[in-house]
């Protein structure tokens, strides 16, 4: 299987003819104005036979910049059979600690592809995941989960829930990097990683990647 990272919290997921895309962004030179820098290239030349969007903020939701005419699940809590990977997983959450009274819900997904379970945790903002969410994830093989804190999840709650549903490669995500200068860089992370595999590039193999017993952290560069 390959794995693409466009910034953020937005990837491609390639097995043979089905790909994947979560969380895409377009053009978002309007976040400037507010001070930010945001700097990660839009999204082009992408097409996706499934999208998922984890929630309704614009470098989450930009569905127009995927082409094809994938089946989509937007921001919806369910279990959905009728997909291109067969079953995909929405387990509702939230986007802070207070209920998602700040900053609305968030959807987390798990579904399998290339004989892997794969969960994407959007911008989980829970101080911690209640018992049924774990129960609706289950064991994962690879967990895609924010590290930067602020609106989110930091790095101590990511190895936490790794550790809870067993994933052996955890790939970090909505955090500060070249491209952005807000949220917390990545070293917090990596100082919690049993083992860590830092890339050249945004796009790597999953077979690639070296085995061991302990979890690996797998960094791609930033696009």
């Amino acid at each position: 299987m390959q794995v693409e990272w466009y910034g953020q919290s937005a990837f491609r997921l390639t097995e043979g003819d089905i790909t994947v895309v979560i969380d895409p962004f377009g053009d978002l030179t309007a976040l400037l104005t507010s001070g930010r820098r945001w700097d990660y290239p839009p999204m082009t030349g992408v097409r996706a036979d499934l999208l998922l969007v984890t929630h309704e903020h614009l470098d989450h939701n930009g569905v127009e910049v995927v082409a094809g005419e994938p089946v989509t699940l937007r921001s919806r809590a369910g279990t959905f059979a009728d997909t291109p990977v067969g079953e995909v997983v929405g387990i509702a959450s939230e986007h802070d600690e207070v209920a998602g009274t700040q900053r609305g819900p968030n959807t987390l997904f798990a579904f399998s592809l290339g004989g892997l379970r794969i969960a994407h945790l959007g911008d989980l903002g829970q101080r911690a995941l209640r018992p049924e969410q774990m129960a609706a994830l289950g064991q994962v093989d690879l967990l895609i989960a924010p590290v930067g804190g602020g609106p989110t999840i930091g790095a101590e709650q990511t190895w936490e829930i790794a550790g809870q549903v067993g994933a052996r490669l955890v790939v970090p995500m909505h955090y500060r990097t070249e491209r952005v200068d807000f949220l917390e860089p990545i070293g917090g992370f990596l100082a919690g990683a049993p083992r860590v595999e830092r890339l050249a590039h945004a796009t790597f193999e999953i077979d690639a990647l070296p085995g061991g017993e302990e979890p690996l952290a797998v960094v791609p560069a930033a696009p």
